[in-house]
């Protein structure tokens, strides 16, 4: 599997979180009560899994590597990808901030917790789109065998050193029995 499949992969993973949070967006909605549990296993998903796991393999490995090979940073995909991922750390921060009023009852918190899921849930899906679609087809064809070996190595590296044995396998079986519920 190489680098670029990896991460699409991975993205099929954060996609039944994204489901899941816009399934708890449309159960506030109509009942005005959050499920306090299921909230809180996707805010550990999205910090841990989406962030420490899958944002660390493009951060510290594809976007530097596209960078090498002319991609510029300060504009263009990367940099939208970068500043992309900084808004889904700022609401998933907010959603997390939220969680003990919204355990307390309070209604307001209730509802900016449902609007932060709301936005999370459309940031990524048309992140996702984006990097599927437009960056990583442009990767495919720049990076050389010998890129997507270093890449492929790096991966394993986040995984093993970020990560922990088992915890990528943990949080896929947390993110598909989210998307069962």
């Amino acid at each position: 599997m190489s680098p670029t499949e990896t991460l699409k992969h991975e993205h099929q993973i954060v996609m039944l979180i994204v489901n899941s949070a816009e399934g708890e967006v449309r159960h506030i909605t109509e009942t005005g009560a959050i499920r306090l549990e299921r909230v809180e296993k996707m805010v550990d998903f999205s910090k841990n899994f989406t962030d420490r796991c899958h944002h660390a393999k493009e951060e510290k490995y594809l976007f530097p590597k596209l960078q090498q090979r002319g991609m510029p940073s300060s504009s263009g995909p990367v940099a939208v990808m970068l500043a992309e991922h900084e808004m889904g750390r700022k609401l998933i921060r907010a959603i997390a901030d939220l969680l003990p009023g919204a355990k307390r009852g309070d209604p307001d918190s209730v509802t900016a917790v449902r609007d932060n899921l709301k936005a999370y849930g459309e940031l990524l899906r048309g992140h996702i789109h984006k990097e599927n679609n437009v960056l990583f087809p442009m990767a495919d064809r720049i990076l050389s065998e010998e890129d997507q070996k270093e890449l492929a190595a790096g991966f394993e590296k986040v995984e093993a050193e970020e990560m922990g044995e088992g915890t990528h396998e943990k949080f896929h079986q947390m993110a598909h029995d989210l998307g069962r519920e």
